[in-house]
């Protein structure tokens, strides 16, 4: 089950973290993934070597979200040189969190060009191949912030909120092409972001989860898989909730 042999996806936001082990699954499942990001390279290669280790093809590939021009180009190199765009995971994002009094402008600009626009220009080009094969999955990564709120955090829960906005509305536009679009919302995952946390934050977060535990990039990875497979082709519009019982 869940098997992805001869598919291409691309994962932006993919040289590190969520995007990594999102990567790594679609990958082991035996899709040739791509893994886009803006960082540098360098940081991208321990990807590489989990792709390849794990017996899956990949690739890495720099990309600004925020250039629509850019991603165009980006998507349209694929799909010639590898005959096909069957999965793309809008997983990019930043959060800059503070207080609604103390955000900055540029903060705002910043969080919203790269969550926001940067999933609409990826989803923008994916269509324009998609539609031409008549099948495709398009999955972008939310929050449960986004539904459940957290102080310090309006600018990315709006942002993120925003994004299950869009998957809805493209699920309507694009399902009699054989287009599905999904969300994914994790809740509070063991990532970088989160092992920076002070250990009453921490505490008080477990406190809200009925599991009693932080995820891991492999529970949300799991979902992605599910949603990129063909066994989820009856599914969209939909956000898949891994987040332990923290919002339900």
């Amino acid at each position: 089950m869940f098997r992805l042999d001869g598919k291409v996806a691309l994962v932006t936001g993919g040289f590190r973290g969520l995007g990594r082990s999102m990567a790594e699954a679609l990958a082991n499942a035996g899709a040739h993934v791509v893994a886009a990001d803006v960082l540098p390279e360098d940081v991208g290669q321990e990807t590489l070597r989990l792709l390849s280790e794990g017996g899956g093809k990949g690739e890495l590939k720099r990309l600004d979200v925020t250039n629509g021009e850019q991603v165009e180009e980006t998507f349209r190199e694929v799909h010639k040189r590898l005959g096909r765009l069957d999965i793309v995971v809008n997983n990019a994002g930043i959060a800059r969190d503070n207080l609604l009094l103390r955000v900055s402008d540029e903060d705002i600009q910043k969080t919203f060009a790269v969550n926001v626009t940067g999933a609409i220009n990826c989803a923008r080009s994916a269509v324009r191949l998609m539609m031409r094969a008549k099948t495709g999955r398009i999955i972008n990564l939310a929050s449960v912030v986004a539904e459940l709120g957290n102080p310090g955090q309006s600018v990315y829960s709006a942002s993120k909120a925003a994004l299950i906005g869009l998957t809805k509305t493209l699920a309507r536009e694009y399902a009699s092409r054989g287009i599905t679009v999904n969300a994914v919302a994790p809740g509070f995952i063991d990532t970088d972001m989160t092992k920076n946390l002070p250990e009453d934050a921490k505490k008080y977060m477990l406190e809200q989860i009925p599991l009693k535990r932080i995820g891991s990039p492999q529970d949300v990875a799991a979902a992605v898989l599910f949603l990129s497979s063909d066994e989820a082709s009856y599914i969209t519009g939909q956000v898949l909730r891994v987040n332990g019982g923290m919002y339900v």
